[in-house]
Protein backbone atom coordinates (compact mmCIF):
# COMPACT_ATOMS: atom_id res chain seq x y z
CA UNK A 1 0.00 0.00 0.00
CA UNK A 2 2.78 2.51 1.09
CA UNK A 3 4.39 1.50 -2.67
CA UNK A 4 1.54 2.48 -4.23
CA UNK A 5 0.52 5.18 -3.08
CA UNK A 6 4.05 6.80 -3.18
CA UNK A 7 4.49 5.91 -6.83
CA UNK A 8 1.15 7.56 -7.53
CA UNK A 9 -2.06 6.16 -6.30
CA UNK A 10 -4.87 8.11 -5.15
CA UNK A 11 -6.35 4.31 -3.50
CA UNK A 12 -5.22 0.74 -2.63
CA UNK A 13 -7.13 -2.43 -2.42
CA UNK A 14 -5.08 -5.22 -0.81
CA UNK A 15 -7.63 -8.18 -0.77
CA UNK A 16 -6.75 -11.32 0.91
CA UNK A 17 -8.21 -13.97 -1.38
CA UNK A 18 -6.05 -16.95 -0.17
CA UNK A 19 -9.56 -18.52 0.95
CA UNK A 20 -11.43 -18.39 -2.74
CA UNK A 21 -8.04 -19.14 -4.13
CA UNK A 22 -7.29 -21.85 -2.37
CA UNK A 23 -10.80 -23.54 -2.39
CA UNK A 24 -12.09 -22.30 -6.04
CA UNK A 25 -9.15 -22.95 -8.01
CA UNK A 26 -6.43 -24.94 -6.13
CA UNK A 27 -8.49 -27.88 -5.26
CA UNK A 28 -10.28 -28.27 -8.55
CA UNK A 29 -6.85 -28.63 -9.77
CA UNK A 30 -6.09 -31.20 -7.35
CA UNK A 31 -9.18 -33.03 -7.54
CA UNK A 32 -8.32 -33.45 -11.41
CA UNK A 33 -4.65 -33.57 -11.28
CA UNK A 34 -4.76 -30.80 -13.08
CA UNK A 35 -0.94 -30.70 -15.28
CA UNK A 36 0.18 -29.04 -18.60
CA UNK A 37 2.62 -30.20 -20.97
CA UNK A 38 3.16 -33.41 -18.06
CA UNK A 39 5.45 -31.09 -16.10
CA UNK A 40 3.37 -27.77 -15.13
CA UNK A 41 1.34 -27.47 -12.04
CA UNK A 42 -0.23 -23.85 -13.74
CA UNK A 43 1.14 -21.82 -10.54
CA UNK A 44 0.47 -18.64 -11.83
CA UNK A 45 -2.72 -19.75 -14.48
CA UNK A 46 -4.68 -20.61 -11.45
CA UNK A 47 -3.88 -17.45 -9.75
CA UNK A 48 -5.45 -14.79 -12.67
CA UNK A 49 -9.07 -15.73 -12.40
CA UNK A 50 -9.16 -14.65 -8.80
CA UNK A 51 -7.32 -11.09 -9.07
CA UNK A 52 -9.10 -10.60 -12.68
CA UNK A 53 -11.98 -11.30 -10.47
CA UNK A 54 -11.26 -8.97 -7.80
CA UNK A 55 -9.77 -6.34 -9.68
CA UNK A 56 -13.22 -5.76 -12.11
CA UNK A 57 -15.18 -6.13 -8.26
CA UNK A 58 -13.07 -2.60 -7.50
CA UNK A 59 -13.42 -1.25 -10.90
CA UNK A 60 -17.08 -1.80 -10.06
CA UNK A 61 -17.40 -0.43 -6.80
CA UNK A 62 -14.92 2.94 -7.70
CA UNK A 63 -17.10 3.64 -11.19
CA UNK A 64 -14.04 2.90 -13.89
CA UNK A 65 -14.52 2.52 -17.30
CA UNK A 66 -11.52 0.66 -17.78
CA UNK A 67 -8.57 -1.40 -16.03
CA UNK A 68 -5.07 -2.42 -16.80
CA UNK A 69 -2.18 -4.40 -16.53
CA UNK A 70 1.49 -4.63 -16.52
CA UNK A 71 1.86 -7.82 -18.61
CA UNK A 72 4.35 -8.24 -21.24
CA UNK A 73 3.25 -8.27 -24.93
CA UNK A 74 4.95 -11.36 -25.48
CA UNK A 75 3.68 -13.62 -22.70
CA UNK A 76 0.09 -15.85 -21.25
CA UNK A 77 -0.81 -13.55 -18.81
CA UNK A 78 -2.05 -10.50 -21.38
CA UNK A 79 -4.65 -13.37 -22.66
CA UNK A 80 -5.83 -14.73 -19.28
CA UNK A 81 -6.41 -11.07 -17.68
CA UNK A 82 -7.98 -9.92 -20.78
CA UNK A 83 -10.47 -12.69 -21.50
CA UNK A 84 -11.17 -12.79 -17.90
CA UNK A 85 -11.70 -9.21 -17.58
CA UNK A 86 -13.85 -9.14 -21.21
CA UNK A 87 -16.02 -11.83 -19.65
CA UNK A 88 -17.10 -10.51 -15.77
CA UNK A 89 -17.43 -6.99 -17.73
CA UNK A 90 -18.48 -7.00 -21.67
CA UNK A 91 -18.30 -3.58 -21.76
CA UNK A 92 -14.78 -2.94 -19.80
CA UNK A 93 -11.86 -1.36 -21.53
CA UNK A 94 -8.33 -2.40 -20.95
CA UNK A 95 -5.32 -0.43 -20.73
CA UNK A 96 -1.94 -2.38 -21.83
CA UNK A 97 0.66 -0.48 -22.02
CA UNK A 98 3.17 -3.24 -23.08
CA UNK A 99 1.49 -3.20 -26.40
CA UNK A 100 1.25 0.70 -27.00
CA UNK A 101 4.25 1.34 -29.19
CA UNK A 102 4.97 4.73 -27.39
CA UNK A 103 5.70 2.53 -24.24
CA UNK A 104 7.61 -0.23 -25.83
CA UNK A 105 9.55 2.30 -27.53
CA UNK A 106 10.66 4.04 -24.80
CA UNK A 107 11.08 0.67 -22.57
CA UNK A 108 12.71 -1.57 -24.81
CA UNK A 109 12.79 -4.86 -22.28
CA UNK A 110 13.49 -4.99 -18.69
CA UNK A 111 17.20 -3.06 -18.31
CA UNK A 112 14.81 -0.31 -19.13
CA UNK A 113 12.57 -0.35 -17.19
CA UNK A 114 15.16 -1.21 -14.06
CA UNK A 115 16.60 1.73 -15.04
CA UNK A 116 13.84 3.83 -14.76
CA UNK A 117 12.45 2.63 -11.62
CA UNK A 118 16.59 3.33 -10.20
CA UNK A 119 16.08 7.10 -10.97
CA UNK A 120 12.32 7.19 -10.31
CA UNK A 121 13.13 5.67 -6.36
CA UNK A 122 10.51 2.99 -6.79
CA UNK A 123 11.54 0.06 -5.19
CA UNK A 124 11.57 -3.55 -7.04
CA UNK A 125 12.78 -7.08 -6.55
CA UNK A 126 14.57 -7.63 -9.47
CA UNK A 127 18.48 -6.08 -10.11
CA UNK A 128 20.45 -6.10 -13.28
CA UNK A 129 22.71 -8.82 -11.10
CA UNK A 130 19.26 -10.63 -11.47
CA UNK A 131 17.49 -9.69 -13.66
CA UNK A 132 14.32 -12.30 -14.20
CA UNK A 133 11.18 -11.56 -13.62
CA UNK A 134 9.30 -13.61 -10.07
CA UNK A 135 5.58 -14.33 -9.90
CA UNK A 136 4.68 -15.27 -6.33
CA UNK A 137 1.16 -16.59 -4.99
CA UNK A 138 0.12 -19.03 -2.01
CA UNK A 139 0.88 -22.15 -4.92
CA UNK A 140 3.90 -21.19 -6.30
CA UNK A 141 7.29 -19.20 -7.54
CA UNK A 142 7.67 -18.48 -11.20
CA UNK A 143 11.05 -16.84 -12.47
CA UNK A 144 11.47 -16.20 -16.06
CA UNK A 145 13.41 -13.67 -18.50
CA UNK A 146 17.33 -12.06 -17.80
CA UNK A 147 19.58 -15.08 -18.20
CA UNK A 148 16.79 -17.77 -17.84
CA UNK A 149 15.97 -17.45 -21.49
CA UNK A 150 19.29 -19.35 -22.87
CA UNK A 151 17.51 -22.71 -22.17
CA UNK A 152 21.01 -24.06 -21.42
CA UNK A 153 21.99 -22.02 -18.54
CA UNK A 154 21.66 -23.63 -15.17
CA UNK A 155 19.52 -21.26 -12.74
CA UNK A 156 21.42 -20.15 -9.99
CA UNK A 157 21.05 -21.28 -6.43
CA UNK A 158 19.68 -17.79 -5.15
CA UNK A 159 17.41 -17.19 -7.16
CA UNK A 160 15.01 -20.07 -5.78
CA UNK A 161 12.94 -18.45 -2.75
CA UNK A 162 10.63 -20.77 -1.60
CA UNK A 163 12.12 -23.80 -1.39
CA UNK A 164 15.27 -25.42 0.02
CA UNK A 165 18.09 -26.79 -2.46
CA UNK A 166 17.33 -30.97 -1.82
CA UNK A 167 20.87 -31.20 -1.34
CA UNK A 168 21.09 -29.18 1.94
CA UNK A 169 17.52 -30.43 2.88
CA UNK A 170 17.09 -31.97 6.82
CA UNK A 171 18.86 -35.61 6.88
CA UNK A 172 15.60 -36.78 8.37
CA UNK A 173 12.60 -37.41 6.28
CA UNK A 174 9.32 -35.74 7.69
CA UNK A 175 5.55 -37.80 7.48
CA UNK A 176 2.32 -36.49 7.41
CA UNK A 177 -1.05 -37.81 6.68
CA UNK A 178 -3.79 -36.43 4.04
CA UNK A 179 -7.14 -36.81 4.31
CA UNK A 180 -9.90 -36.62 1.00
CA UNK A 181 -13.27 -36.30 0.90
CA UNK A 182 -14.65 -36.19 -2.69
CA UNK A 183 -11.13 -35.79 -3.94
CA UNK A 184 -11.17 -32.69 -1.79
CA UNK A 185 -8.36 -32.14 0.62
CA UNK A 186 -10.49 -32.06 4.13
CA UNK A 187 -7.57 -32.59 6.66
CA UNK A 188 -3.53 -32.76 7.58
CA UNK A 189 -2.16 -34.15 10.24
CA UNK A 190 0.95 -32.93 11.01
CA UNK A 191 4.41 -34.12 12.57
CA UNK A 192 3.82 -33.31 15.93
CA UNK A 193 0.65 -34.48 16.80
CA UNK A 194 -1.43 -30.94 14.80
CA UNK A 195 -4.38 -31.31 12.76
CA UNK A 196 -5.67 -28.59 10.48
CA UNK A 197 -8.16 -28.80 8.53
CA UNK A 198 -8.91 -25.09 6.54
CA UNK A 199 -8.25 -25.13 3.57
CA UNK A 200 -5.50 -22.35 3.74
CA UNK A 201 -4.29 -23.92 7.05
CA UNK A 202 -4.00 -26.88 5.20
CA UNK A 203 -2.31 -25.59 1.89
CA UNK A 204 -0.08 -23.37 4.08
CA UNK A 205 0.85 -26.78 6.21
CA UNK A 206 1.82 -28.67 3.73
CA UNK A 207 3.43 -25.87 1.80
CA UNK A 208 5.71 -25.19 4.95
CA UNK A 209 6.59 -28.84 5.18
CA UNK A 210 7.63 -29.30 1.09
CA UNK A 211 9.40 -26.06 1.14
CA UNK A 212 11.16 -27.32 4.10
CA UNK A 213 12.48 -30.20 2.40
CA UNK A 214 12.65 -28.67 -1.09
CA UNK A 215 9.91 -30.60 -3.00
CA UNK A 216 8.14 -28.89 -6.09
CA UNK A 217 11.23 -27.33 -8.40
CA UNK A 218 10.93 -27.95 -12.09
CA UNK A 219 13.08 -25.97 -15.03
CA UNK A 220 10.93 -26.56 -18.43
CA UNK A 221 10.60 -24.82 -21.72
CA UNK A 222 6.96 -24.73 -22.00
CA UNK A 223 4.84 -23.53 -25.82
CA UNK A 224 2.44 -20.51 -24.63
CA UNK A 225 -0.73 -19.91 -25.78
CA UNK A 226 0.21 -17.25 -28.40
CA UNK A 227 2.27 -20.01 -30.10
CA UNK A 228 6.37 -18.63 -28.47
CA UNK A 229 8.52 -21.30 -26.29
CA UNK A 230 9.76 -20.06 -23.21
CA UNK A 231 11.88 -21.35 -20.24
CA UNK A 232 10.40 -21.12 -17.20
CA UNK A 233 10.94 -22.26 -13.52
CA UNK A 234 8.71 -23.26 -11.25
CA UNK A 235 8.25 -24.04 -7.23
CA UNK A 236 5.04 -25.49 -6.56
CA UNK A 237 5.80 -26.93 -3.10
CA UNK A 238 2.55 -28.29 -1.60
CA UNK A 239 0.39 -28.71 -4.71
CA UNK A 240 3.14 -31.53 -5.36
CA UNK A 241 2.44 -33.06 -2.69
CA UNK A 242 -1.50 -32.73 -3.20
CA UNK A 243 -1.69 -34.15 -6.39
CA UNK A 244 0.60 -36.63 -5.92
CA UNK A 245 -1.52 -37.70 -2.50
CA UNK A 246 -4.57 -37.34 -4.53
CA UNK A 247 -3.14 -39.59 -7.45
CA UNK A 248 -2.48 -42.20 -5.36
CA UNK A 249 -6.04 -42.35 -3.57
CA UNK A 250 -7.58 -42.33 -6.57
CA UNK A 251 -5.52 -45.53 -7.57
CA UNK A 252 -7.17 -46.87 -4.48
CA UNK A 253 -10.85 -45.88 -4.74
CA UNK A 254 -11.81 -44.97 -8.06
CA UNK A 255 -13.29 -47.09 -10.69
CA UNK A 256 -10.94 -47.74 -13.62
CA UNK A 257 -13.26 -46.20 -16.69
CA UNK A 258 -14.58 -43.03 -14.74
CA UNK A 259 -10.41 -42.42 -14.40
CA UNK A 260 -9.56 -43.70 -17.46
CA UNK A 261 -11.93 -40.93 -18.54
CA UNK A 262 -11.09 -38.47 -16.67
CA UNK A 263 -7.59 -38.65 -17.35
CA UNK A 264 -7.98 -38.71 -21.12
CA UNK A 265 -10.49 -35.80 -21.37
CA UNK A 266 -11.14 -33.74 -18.04
CA UNK A 267 -7.06 -33.65 -16.98
CA UNK A 268 -5.42 -32.42 -20.37
CA UNK A 269 -8.46 -30.00 -21.41
CA UNK A 270 -8.84 -28.24 -17.81
CA UNK A 271 -5.39 -27.68 -18.32
CA UNK A 272 -5.27 -26.28 -21.26
CA UNK A 273 -8.30 -24.35 -20.25
CA UNK A 274 -6.61 -22.73 -17.39
CA UNK A 275 -3.03 -22.15 -19.01
CA UNK A 276 -4.99 -20.37 -21.56
CA UNK A 277 -7.02 -18.44 -19.84
CA UNK A 278 -10.69 -19.43 -20.40
CA UNK A 279 -11.53 -19.97 -16.98
CA UNK A 280 -14.41 -18.09 -17.59
CA UNK A 281 -16.11 -19.93 -19.95
CA UNK A 282 -18.88 -22.31 -20.80
CA UNK A 283 -16.44 -24.71 -21.61
CA UNK A 284 -14.56 -25.08 -17.86
CA UNK A 285 -17.86 -24.22 -16.19
CA UNK A 286 -18.79 -27.86 -18.15
CA UNK A 287 -15.73 -29.32 -17.07
CA UNK A 288 -15.45 -28.49 -13.78
CA UNK A 289 -19.17 -30.76 -12.70
CA UNK A 290 -17.84 -33.48 -14.58
CA UNK A 291 -14.75 -33.05 -12.48
CA UNK A 292 -16.72 -32.86 -9.46
CA UNK A 293 -18.98 -35.92 -10.38
CA UNK A 294 -15.86 -37.84 -11.02
CA UNK A 295 -14.58 -37.87 -7.27
CA UNK A 296 -17.83 -39.10 -5.33
CA UNK A 297 -15.57 -42.13 -4.50
CA UNK A 298 -12.23 -40.91 -3.64
CA UNK A 299 -12.45 -41.00 0.11
CA UNK A 300 -9.94 -42.05 1.95
CA UNK A 301 -6.41 -41.32 3.35
CA UNK A 302 -2.91 -41.08 2.31
CA UNK A 303 0.07 -41.22 4.66
CA UNK A 304 3.15 -39.47 3.06
CA UNK A 305 6.91 -38.44 3.19
CA UNK A 306 8.82 -35.84 1.88
CA UNK A 307 13.19 -36.15 1.93
CA UNK A 308 15.60 -34.14 0.10
CA UNK A 309 13.30 -33.14 -2.78
CA UNK A 310 11.03 -36.24 -2.77
CA UNK A 311 8.02 -36.78 -2.27
CA UNK A 312 7.01 -40.42 -1.68
CA UNK A 313 3.65 -42.33 -0.42
CA UNK A 314 4.28 -44.90 2.49
CA UNK A 315 0.57 -46.16 2.51
CA UNK A 316 -3.07 -45.34 2.08
CA UNK A 317 -6.47 -46.70 3.42
CA UNK A 318 -10.28 -45.84 2.83
CA UNK A 319 -12.80 -46.71 5.36
CA UNK A 320 -15.93 -45.96 3.04
CA UNK A 321 -15.11 -47.41 -0.26
CA UNK A 322 -14.63 -50.92 -1.07
CA UNK A 323 -13.83 -51.36 -4.83
CA UNK A 324 -10.05 -52.82 -3.38
CA UNK A 325 -10.67 -56.01 -2.09
CA UNK A 326 -7.48 -57.56 -0.24
CA UNK A 327 -8.38 -61.06 -0.50
CA UNK A 328 -9.71 -61.28 -3.98
CA UNK A 329 -6.36 -59.77 -5.04
CA UNK A 330 -4.19 -61.94 -2.47
CA UNK A 331 -2.18 -64.75 -4.61
CA UNK A 332 -2.34 -66.60 -1.60
CA UNK A 333 -6.08 -66.91 -1.10
CA UNK A 334 -8.17 -68.21 -4.22
CA UNK A 335 -11.58 -65.91 -2.61
CA UNK A 336 -14.52 -65.41 -5.12
CA UNK A 337 -12.30 -65.02 -7.49
CA UNK A 338 -12.38 -68.43 -10.30
CA UNK A 339 -9.25 -68.74 -11.80
CA UNK A 340 -10.34 -70.55 -14.73
CA UNK A 341 -12.69 -67.94 -16.08
CA UNK A 342 -9.74 -66.17 -16.94
CA UNK A 343 -9.11 -68.90 -19.66
CA UNK A 344 -12.16 -67.92 -21.46
CA UNK A 345 -11.18 -63.80 -20.94
CA UNK A 346 -7.93 -64.30 -22.26
CA UNK A 347 -9.62 -66.44 -25.36
CA UNK A 348 -11.94 -64.09 -26.22
CA UNK A 349 -9.44 -60.71 -26.08
CA UNK A 350 -7.03 -63.24 -28.16
CA UNK A 351 -9.28 -63.35 -31.16
CA UNK A 352 -8.53 -60.21 -33.26
CA UNK A 353 -4.73 -60.77 -32.21
CA UNK A 354 -4.37 -64.11 -33.61
CA UNK A 355 -5.84 -62.96 -36.35
CA UNK A 356 -3.59 -60.00 -36.79
CA UNK A 357 -0.55 -62.34 -36.45
CA UNK A 358 -1.70 -64.49 -39.16
CA UNK A 359 -2.08 -61.86 -41.45
CA UNK A 360 1.73 -60.38 -41.16
CA UNK A 361 2.88 -64.19 -40.97
CA UNK A 362 1.33 -64.34 -44.72
CA UNK A 363 2.22 -61.20 -45.74
CA UNK A 364 6.29 -62.24 -44.47
CA UNK A 365 6.58 -59.46 -41.91
CA UNK A 366 8.41 -59.60 -39.12
CA UNK A 367 6.90 -58.58 -35.33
Amino acid sequence: REKALKIGAEKCYIEDLRQEFVEELCWPAVQCNAIYENVYLLGTSLARPVIARAQIAVAQKEGCFAVSHGCTGKGNDQVRFELAFYALQPTIQVIAPWRDPVFYNRFKGRQDLLDYAEQSGIPVTSTKSKPWSMDENLAHCSYEAGILEDPNVTPPEDMWKLTVDPTKAPEQPEDFVLHFEKGLPVKAELPGGKTVTDATELFLAVNAIARKHGVGRIDIVENRFIGLKSRGCYETPGLTCLRAAHIDLEGLTMDREVRALRDQFLTFNYAKILYNGLYFSPECKFLLQCVAASQDSVNGAVRCRVYKGAFSVLGRWSDTEKLYDMDESSMDVIGDFRPEDTTGFISVNAIRLKKYGRMMEEAGKKM
